[in-house]
């Protein structure tokens, strides 16, 4: 198969797997969305699900958000991990917000990636799961799926993103980013395939016996 024809039967037989997708972070809206996605980096997203409620049941707004000072959030967040640096970027964006938004969470990417602790890995999930903007947030089990399917040579997740996005329409962006982990997850895991046993591993490389190194991002 060449690359295109690898990412032509990648797309028909996930839409088969996980036609519809749901979004892994529970959340009401962009505001609640974008520091969920925040809360993930480097932590599950059960663990966030876990979280959030808490958190958004005292402040599920920037207004809310900003009564609380950083070290009440903090106590809150701890168990998802780097909580003094994700507790200072919740309460300094949902001011940020509030000066200079009105209090609502920008839909381009210039804003968002403007916004403490907003990288463009955050900034593209808010922009296809809040607003529906094409985007195609690339994490670990993407960047590592693309790998293993040769889909990518690149040893960085902005590579890989721009290597998919040549190589997908831009209308399946959004439902293929979300297939992509929710396939990663469940049948071509980290220390279980090696890139020889899932089903789209085996059909797209019958040949190949050696585990695949996988370069992380």
């Amino acid at each position: 198969m060449t690359k295109q024809e690898r990412a032509n039967y990648i797309e028909k037989r996930l839409n088969k797997l996980f036609p519809n997708p749901p979004i892994p972070l529970k959340h009401k809206d962009a505001y609640t969305l974008l520091v969920a996605v925040l809360l993930s980096a480097q932590c599950t997203d059960e663990r966030v699900n876990q979280i959030t409620p808490l958190l958004f049941k005292k402040a599920d707004t920037p207004q809310k958000m900003v009564k609380l000072t950083p070290d009440e959030i903090r106590e809150i967040i701890k168990p998802c991990g780097l909580s003094p640096r994700k507790s200072k970027a919740i309460h300094e964006l949902s001011k940020i917000l509030i000066d200079k938004h009105k209090g609502g969470v920008p839909d381009n990417f210039e804003d968002l990636e403007a916004l403490p602790g907003v990288g463009h890995k955050t900034a593209s999930v808010v922009m296809t799961q809040a607003f529906g903007h094409p985007a195609f947030p690339v994490d670990t089990h993407i960047h590592r799926l693309a790998q293993r399917w040769g889909l990518t040579s690149g040893k960085n997740v902005e590579q890989t993103e721009k290597d998919l996005k040549k190589l997908f329409p831009e209308k399946y962006w959004n439902r293929l980013h979300l297939q992509f982990i929710y396939y990663g997850r469940e049948k071509c895991q980290a220390r279980k395939c090696h890139g020889i046993e899932c089903e789209i591993c085996q059909k797209l490389f019958p040949n190949r016996k050696k585990p695949m190194d996988f370069i992380r991002a």
